[in-house]
């Protein structure tokens, strides 16, 4: 069965693919704003977008092996999203096993090999996506699947031992929550959700929720989105990218243009429809030189755990955030990618590749222009792309040199080293490629 219908499947359909036994949610909480009808399109005069990015040559690529520091094992559920703070790592756990994947990992990864010291069940939850960390280490928030949906949000006063303090669930996070991703808006923490469709019964949509008072999360905005999904979003500066499937990328104002937009009245900005659709996740990338006009789009295309994937990496130039562009791109023949993590300081971005490994690529500069001979035109379309690969852009490669079966979900950079998270294996610390 091929992994993007498997992570999409009701519960129901869940239950007859691997026997998972439904369990009921907590008491929905009072819905916030919906807009169900669309959003007026606005410029953004408030964003510096920074200068032109410089021309970089780079000549052939000859990318090196990542060398892999330790790993740690989880084989009885499949293992999911990861988030690292300090010495810590918090890896979740997807659809079944020889276990359901209702189970958060605490690992230690102050050494080479990560090592489990605390397990959390999410009681109510078939399997679990997201897991992430606020900003100030005092949250984790992660996100659940089916049988209503919802995002359960640990104390953090105790790294080491998540404490759980509640959870929030409504009829707009019915039937899952399949992403969750946290970040501040002038200074108040929110909540991007990204709620599964059921059949023909319901659309997906986008939840925002407030987390100021972890105690009491509030939905302050919701609307339907997404075709037929709408799978993550990535926010920063005021600026929310949501990633809608095969309706593209679009930009949303939340509080970044000056133009009275907030969480709770987001406007668009402008929207892209990148090659491929099946739009995933994506990067709003800060270069250190300033600029800030490429943002990354990971296509995540059908594939099978531990064997096949498919999904090239998208470069889209956000100079005009009201009319973004495809420019360039990045394709892995037989591997699909999934999420990503930048060390911006150094311009690499980390890219979870599936059975592809680990990938890691030098994005410094201009993307969006090169010589002819690093140039594809896309046969249907015309549009002319710079392929990454030919620019010499690839950096380092790790994992697949292990004679193992590997299929990567997450990853994330920290203080030098790259952590991956690794559905068949369980966590790997590897060093980073540059």
């Amino acid at each position: 069965m091929q992994l993007v219908a498997i992570r999409r499947l009701t519960a129901a359909a869940l239950a007859i693919a691997f026997g998972l036994t439904a369990c009921g949610g907590d008491s929905p909480s009072g819905p916030g704003k919906t807009d169900t009808t669309g959003l007026a399109p606005a410029s953004c005069p408030g964003i510096n977008l920074g200068p032109k990015p410089a021309t970089l040559s780079l000549g052939q690529s000859n990318p090196a092996a990542m060398q892999v520091l330790g790993s740690g094992a989880e084989t009885a559920r499949y293992t999911a999203e990861i988030a690292v703070r300090g010495q810590i790592a918090y890896t979740t756990t997807w659809g079944t096993r020889s276990a359901v994947g209702n189970k958060v990992n605490v690992w230690d990864v102050s050494g080479n090999t990560p090592i489990l010291i605390d397990s959390v069940i999410v009681s109510g939850a078939s399997t679990l996506g997201d897991v992430a960390v606020s900003d100030d280490g005092s949250l984790l928030v992660v996100a659940t699947e089916f049988s209503g949906g919802s995002i359960v949000i640990f104390d953090l006063a105790d790294p080491k031992h998540p404490r759980l303090l509640s959870r929030f669930t409504n009829s707009d996070t019915d039937p899952g929550v399949h992403t969750a991703e946290i970040g501040r808006v002038n200074g108040k923490l929110y909540g991007f959700l990204s709620i599964d469709p059921l059949g023909n019964l319901s659309h997906a949509r986008l939840v925002i929720v407030d987390l100021s008072t972890p105690t009491a999360p509030r939905e302050v905005f919701t609307k339907v989105a997404g075709n037929p999904f709408v799978h993550d979003t990535f926010i920063r500066d005021g600026l929310l990218f949501v990633a809608l499937w095969d309706d593209g990328m679009e930009i949303w104002d939340v509080g970044g243009c000056g133009s009275g937009a907030s969480p709770e009245a987001p406007r668009v900005l402008g929207g892209v429809k990148t090659l491929n659709g099946h739009v995933h996740n994506i990067w709003w990338y800060h270069d250190p030189n300033g600029s800030k006009r490429f943002a990354f789009v990971g296509e995540e295309g059908p594939g099978a755990i531990g064997s096949t994937s498919r999904g090239d990496i998208h470069v889209v130039d956000i100079s005009d955030p009201t009319a973004p562009k495809e420019v360039a791109f990045y394709r892995v023949t037989g591997a699909g990618t999934h999420n990503f993590s930048v060390d911006e300081p150094n311009g690499v971005l980390y890219a979870a590749y599936y059975n592809g490994g680990v990938r890691a690529l030098d994005i410094r500069g201009d993307l969006g222009t090169c010589p002819v001979n690093q140039q594809i035109v896309d046969g249907s379309t015309n549009l002319v792309r710079c392929d990454l690969r030919l620019m010499g852009r690839e950096l380092g490669i790790g994992l697949i040199d292990l004679n193992r079966v590997i299929y990567v979900w997450g990853v994330q950079y920290l203080n030098g080293n790259v952590f991956a998270s690794d559905m068949v294996n369980g966590i790997w610390k590897l060093k980073a490629a540059k």
